[in-house]
């Protein structure tokens, strides 16, 4: 528990001097995704008129058993539209060395999810994540993806808001 604790304060005061971050949250998942366990964040528009990159951002385990991840998304906006996408990201080399930065039995990846959003619409957002992996032959996704430690949404201003 002290270990979690000295790693989340850590991320927290790096992300704390990043002057470009607007917005950013994360989930601990104990080290397991469980299929039925969505992952939720709620935020307010940060502005109507600039540019933002949104990212996740997630910590495994060594003892993660895959070299991709798949992940179901959905945008809920202010006025009701929905936007829902099927998201797959690589997370280790073909030799199986996962990727991400860290040592001590823990890779932590900034994921891009979208470059370049205007929430033009004023009010609440909401983002919704559940894991989609499977084992080759199957079409049902895992009960529970094992290794996950924690999961996390970060909202970032973009460069071109510089201008």
């Amino acid at each position: 528990m002290r270990y979690f604790l000295a790693v989340f304060l850590v991320v927290a005061l790096i992300t704390s001097c990043n002057n470009r971050q607007h917005f950013a949250e994360f989930k601990d998942l104990k080290g397991k995704w469980i299929k039925s366990d969505t992952v939720n964040f709620e935020f307010i528009q940060p502005d109507t008129i600039k540019l933002y990159n949104l990212f996740f951002n997630i910590r495994v385990k060594q003892t993660y058993p895959f070299s991709n991840l798949f992940l179901i998304s959905k945008i809920e906006f202010p006025y009701g539209k929905v936007i829902q996408d099927t998201l797959e990201y690589r997370m280790a080399k073909p030799n199986g060395e996962l990727l991400g930065v860290g040592a001590t039995g823990l890779k932590e990846s900034k994921l891009w999810y979208k470059k370049g959003v205007k929430f033009s619409e004023q009010g609440s957002y909401k983002i919704s994540l559940r894991q989609a992996m499977r084992k080759r032959g199957n079409t049902n996704a895992l009960d529970t993806l094992k290794g996950v430690q924690d999961f996390g949404f970060i909202i970032e201003k973009t460069f071109d808001n510089d201008k």
